[in-house]
Order: structure tokens, then C-alpha cells, then sequence
């Protein structure tokens, strides 16, 4: 990722190829040794493609990833019914998660604040 993020940074400020050099004048700067066979890749993949190119090939990828607690509802009418119906369900194990740590409060014989 730090030599992607330098290569970033040499080309927002104007060098549309960087060199290993480059990268490594970038990396040196903040007290990062670099690894000749990492820079070397990422030189190679991205050494001749345009950099917004690549960011927005990037942010499509990106789109299509779960991030993490949302819930998929396709475009059939019937299937929004089932993801409303599992928000109460989830509410309802928070509830229990909760009078269990507070149940394991009452097995130890004190409280933390006690």
C-alpha cells in the first residue's frame, strides 16, 4: 500500500511516470526503507496507464463488495418483507447479549464498580 500511495503522490504532483527512484526519494523522505521486488511490481502494473483510469476501474470494483451489515434486497416486490422482518430479530439478540454480560456481572459475586 505505501508504494502505491507514493506513486500516487508522484503522480499528483506532476510526474505522470515515476520511476523507482522516485518512489523511493518519496519513501525515504518519511523513514521507509523500500522493498526493491514490491516497488518493482507496483511500477510494472502501473507504469503507462493513466492514474484517474485506474482509480475509477478501482471505485467500480469497489461497488459491488459488501460492506459489512447491510442487507441485499433485489428488486422483487416480496423480497423487501423478509429484511424488515430480521431488524426486530437482531434487536431482540442484542437484548439477550445484553442480560447475559449483565448475568455474568452476578456469577463473579461483584461488579467492576463496585
Amino acid at each position: 500500500m505505501r508504494y502505491v500511495a507514493s506513486y500516487l503522490l508522484a503522480a499528483l504532483g506532476g510526474n505522470s511516470s515515476p520511476s523507482a527512484k522516485d518512489i523511493k526519494k518519496i519513501l525515504d523522505s518519511v523513514g521507509i526503507e523500500a522493498d526493491d521486488d514490491r516497488l518493482n511490481k507496483v511500477i510494472s502494473e502501473l507504469n503507462g496507464k493513466n492514474i484517474e483510469d485506474v482509480i475509477a476501474q478501482g471505485v467500480g470494483k469497489l461497488a459491488s463488495v459488501p460492506a459489512g451489515g447491510a442487507v441485499a434486497v433485489s428488486a422483487a416486490p416480496g423480497s423487501a418483507a423478509p429484511a424488515a422482518g430480521s431488524a426486530p430479530a437482531a434487536a431482540e439478540e442484542k437484548k439477550d447479549e445484553k442480560k447475559e454480560s449483565e448475568e455474568s456481572d452476578d456469577d463473579m459475586g461483584f461488579g467492576l464498580f463496585d
